[in-house]
């Protein structure tokens, strides 16, 4: 319980560091898209950084994260570690993206403004007129930002079973849009039970594969053949 609380107080206290941070850049009146976009991913992980060196968590990378950039990186969801962990990867090749995310999130009582300031892109599913200022919103950014990518969770939440939840649609609709490559990517641990065990007195390593490129349309199919692969198992 004491680690529990103890690491939470962590988390939202640099959280709130780091809010007035990515406010800096948000409301910066001269910066640039680009500018703004790659100081906001460089902030977001330099956060995720000092939270896994607090926690004792290494992570191991299986694969190659691509050089090239343009690429919408399709990630199973699990824990709320996921994004921290995925920010620490791209932190170690200066990759410049944002994190799609329901709209809800931005309205969290606790982490609302964490997603809000800090470049992430809210969606509104049940809104016809959000969701195509949401298409707009993304392709204007590629239009002004050439070293820009997409991270995001297909399957839309948290998924708590074995394998991978049914994958929504606006990976794959994105992916067509913007003429995105796929990249699949896997994590390989239930983050939320090794949180659940953080901080860790010893170096507690995690996996993540990285896939090469899939086809958006195909890509829930593609996805799990590539997740067996990694987990070595056979695709029926």
């Amino acid at each position: 319980m004491f680690k529990t609380v103890t690491k939470f107080m962590f988390m939202v206290k640099l959280g709130l560091k780091y809010v007035d941070i990515f406010k800096r850049t948000y409301f910066h009146p001269y910066m640039t898209k680009k500018s703004s976009t790659t100081q906001l991913s460089n902030d977001r992980q330099n956060y995720s950084n000092q939270v896994l060196d607090y926690l004792n968590i290494e992570v191991e990378v299986i694969g190659e994260v691509p050089s090239r950039d343009k690429i919408l990186y399709a990630i199973n969801h699990r824990s709320l570690l996921d994004i921290i962990v995925m920010e620490h990867i791209f932190s170690k090749l200066n990759k410049n993206g944002t994190w799609i995310a329901k709209q809800e999130l931005f309205e969290h009582f606790v982490y609302g403004k964490f997603f809000q300031y800090s470049g992430c892109i809210g969606v509104d599913l049940e809104s016809k007129r959000g969701l195509l200022s949401f298409f707009k919103q993304i392709k204007s950014t590629f239009s002004k930002v050439n070293n820009f990518n997409i991270y995001m969770f297909p399957e839309g939440e948290r998924y708590k079973k074995e394998g991978i939840g049914e994958f929504q649609s606006g990976a794959s609709k994105i992916a067509k849009a913007n003429k995105l490559d796929v990249i699949p990517v896997f994590i390989n641990d239930s983050l939320e039970e090794v949180f659940e065990g953080a901080p860790y007195k010893e170096k507690r390593k995690v996996q993540v594969h990285i896939g090469e490129i899939i086809s958006y349309k195909n890509l829930e199919n593609e996805y799990i053949e590539f997740m067996n692969k990694a987990k070595g198992e056979k695709s029926e």
